[in-house]
């Protein structure tokens, strides 16, 4: 553990983060997260939260590009970037609604199945990095508590789509 501390404190913390010490190392963590995934993804020709748009549409087949953006919590000027450039890949295939001709139905191609077992392989290769040297009933604790957190940011934000959890 005071290898852990030693290591931590070589970046300086700013002397307001004492007022949100939990919030500034969420932060940290998360950026951190984001920054390691993004280079993970790349190999896959993939931006971070594309492949949440994948999981997602794997998942649950055709979806309407509103109802994606709703589910992912994004909004439409990002999804629609983020689906044109999957088009683009061969990943996604977006087509009128049949039964709305103003909403857009965007679905998985083909293509996206070999795409979909390297994205597997890279959450297993993000999650192991994140989670190294914590023994398996610490990951269980941890998942606990940033579920507790998520709840609590979910409640405070007004967040109408909730986890089962909270």
């Amino acid at each position: 553990m005071a290898d852990r501390a030693a290591k931590r404190t070589s970046v300086p913390v700013p002397t307001t983060a004492a007022y949100g010490p939990i919030s500034h190392a969420v932060f940290r963590i998360a950026r951190l997260h984001r920054m390691l995934a993004g280079r993970l993804l790349a190999e896959a020709g993939l931006h971070p939260g594309q492949e949440l748009v994948m999981m997602h549409l794997w998942d649950s087949g055709p979806q309407r590009q509103a109802e994606l953006v709703d589910v992912l919590d994004s909004d439409s000027a990002t999804m629609t970037r983020t689906v044109q450039r999957l088009e683009r890949a061969g990943f996604v295939r977006r087509t009128p609604d049949p039964t709305d001709g103003r909403a857009t139905l965007v679905e998985p191609t083909a293509a996206s199945q070999a795409l979909r077992q390297q994205v597997c392989r890279i959450w297993q290769e993000l999650e192991e990095a994140t989670t190294a040297g914590c023994p398996e009933v610490e990951r269980g604790e941890l998942l606990r508590v940033l579920e507790t957190l998520e709840c609590n940011l979910i409640t405070r934000t007004g967040r109408t789509a909730q986890p089962q959890d909270c």
